[in-house]
């Protein structure tokens, strides 16, 4: 019985043509890393630094790998079978909550294990090439497993909860991102320092398996700032890691039962409905009435800018003014890094933090915005609403993006009062902080842009939604990839030639972050993006037309 929920869900995933794609792609980019760098000559270094060279390259493009495609497996797991029914169905067999979690769980692996399993030629190739170790190679595959087991629970504990299965692709690739890169910051601004903070920090830093696979591949501290660091990060990832896998797991099991499907909640009052008390108490209490009957439509304001607002859970003003205010808490954060440690730092590297996270939020926003535009309507039978009112495609696209346009300036505007105070330390950045603005807006549209236009070549809002992250992600990781190889073994020019598609590894240059100073990517950055946005919106009014002519 076990095997057949395996059988079952391996066979859905694997008998489609893009899996078959991905995994090509997979195998010829870490080929194409190892010929890059494979001896021309009849031999080869005693020392073997050119194989730990390319064998660091292809960790690295592995690891990013799996976190771009490993999790929106599990995130879709249980919630599709949860709307489509089935998941009624399972529980209603004598498999039990944890063969039916044990089944799903083991199938995700068994794709890890693929995935684990392409890679192989590529580090073997590796190994001959000299200076390296069988049991470098069993603790580097020892931590994949690790990275894909964890993801993988976290990715079906975030389905058992999510109403729907674009929700749950956004939320467990928003945990990802916390995991794998987020929970270094706090290291990054605390190490050397004695305290709860440090302690924090340094608990956190365990989380990630980036700071785990450097320290395997003795690139020495990831964020470090050259100071020594006595803990063994490999194994702080190995008990971090397991212990979340098995309480996530016994969390997931818990939760697979007939009582997943109860939502009850109380239906709440209109508060034009109440008496005059009540309103006027909701009016000074609340600045936006979340309970308050909205007002018509103006006849200026485009209605599908309205009806996104509208059904969109952020796009509400209440929730849009609460995400503004996360924000802005996160602003006054990074100016408290910025007149904390810019005596000990620099300006240029709490700049460059800054930049990165600031990024990280326009990352993992703007997806589950601009993905599912086009792809929802046709997902809930919408779009056939669209077709019979007056309005033009041109006028539906631009409604749309404007929807998620808005939120996303006022995003941006909550996270700049940290560069004002960085001009206030440093007059001498004005311009330079002035050209990180317009990276921000540019890579905001960009992302927008990029998002809308992958989303609309999906039916389905899920499936949307991964492309969109994936697409984004590319652009934003894989040149990092190479500029981790800068000097051996991609020159100056190829690594500057990868980094002018990255929109944050053009802000980084600009601030003049540790790393990213020799390379000059402005304005050739602003070209691509202002290409690549313009490509994009065609790519989206195209599709929206094609689909908007009788069927």
């Amino acid at each position: 019985m076990l095997g057949a929920v395996i059988s079952r869900e391996l066979a859905t995933v694997l008998r489609d043509r893009r899996m078959l794609l991905g995994q090509v792609g997979v195998a010829s980019l870490l080929a194409l890393l190892v010929a890059l760098r494979w001896p021309t000559e009849a031999q080869v270094a005693l020392s073997g630094a050119r194989s730990q060279e390319v064998f660091n390259l292809v960790c690295s493009g592995l690891l990013i790998i799996l976190l771009l495609l490993l999790p929106v497996f599990p995130a879709t797991s249980i919630v599709r079978e949860k709307k489509q029914g089935t998941l009624a169905l399972l529980l209603n067999t004598p498999l039990g909550a944890w063969r039916i979690f044990i089944g799903k769980l083991a199938s995700i692996l068994g794709l890890a294990g693929l995935l684990l399993t392409l890679s192989l030629p590529a580090t073997t190739a590796c190994y001959a090439m000299g200076g390296l170790s069988l049991v470098t190679l069993a603790r580097v595959y020892e931590l994949f497993i690790l990275v894909a087991l964890m993801c993988s629970v976290l990715g079906l504990l975030v389905s058992s909860y999510a109403q729907s299965v674009d929700a749950a692709v956004r939320w467990t690739y928003a945990i990802v991102l916390f995991v794998a890169v987020l929970s270094q910051g706090p290291h990054y601004f605390f190490q050397g320092t004695n305290g709860s903070l440090a302690d924090l920090g340094e608990l956190l830093r365990g989380l990630s398996p980036f700071a785990a696979l450097a320290a395997l591949l003795g690139a020495g501290d990831v964020g470090g700032k050259g100071l020594m660091s006595t803990s063994d990060v490999a194994s702080q990832f190995v008990n971090t890691s397991l212990l979340i896998s098995c309480v996530g797991s016994l969390w997931t099991m818990s939760r697979i039962n007939h009582r997943i499907f109860d939502h009850a909640r109380a239906a709440g009052q209109i508060s034009n409905d109440q008496n005059l008390a009540v309103r006027a108490f909701r009016r000074l209490f609340f600045l936006v009435d979340p309970q308050r009957r909205s007002v018509g439509i103006p006849p200026l304001v485009n209605p599908i800018t309205v009806k996104e607002f509208r059904c969109r859970r952020f796009g509400r003003l209440h929730w849009l003014l609460r995400l503004v205010a996360v924000c802005a808490v996160l602003s006054l954060g990074l100016t408290y890094a910025t007149t904390a440690g810019t005596v000990d730092w620099g300006v240029e590297t709490i700049g460059g933090l800054m930049v990165m996270m600031q990024v990280s939020l326009i990352i993992l926003i703007t997806p589950s915005l601009s993905a599912g535009l086009i792809s929802n309507e046709r997902e809930t039978r919408g779009w056939q609403l669209l077709q019979t009112t007056p309005l033009s495609t041109t006028r539906i696209v631009t409604g749309k993006l404007v929807s998620v346009l808005l939120p996303l300036m006022l995003i941006l505007c909550a996270t700049l009062p940290g560069y004002i105070v960085m001009v206030y330390i440093e007059p001498g950045m004005t311009f330079q902080v002035q050209r990180v603005v317009v990276c921000l807006i540019a890579t905001a549209l960009f992302a927008m842009c990029l998002s809308s236009a992958v989303g609309c070549l999906f039916k389905r809002t899920a499936t949307a939604t991964a492309a969109a992250y994936a697409a984004l992600l590319a652009v934003c990781v894989v040149p990092l990839l190479i500029w981790l190889g800068r000097d051996a073994p991609f020159g100056h020019d190829t690594v500057e030639a990868a980094l002018t598609i990255n929109p944050a590894a053009a802000a980084l240059s600009v601030i003049r972050m540790p790393g990213f100073q020799h390379y000059e990517l402005i304005p050739g950055n602003w070209w691509f993006m202002g290409t690549a946005s313009v490509l994009s919106l065609l790519v989206l009014l195209g599709q929206t037309w094609r689909i908007s002519r009788p069927q």
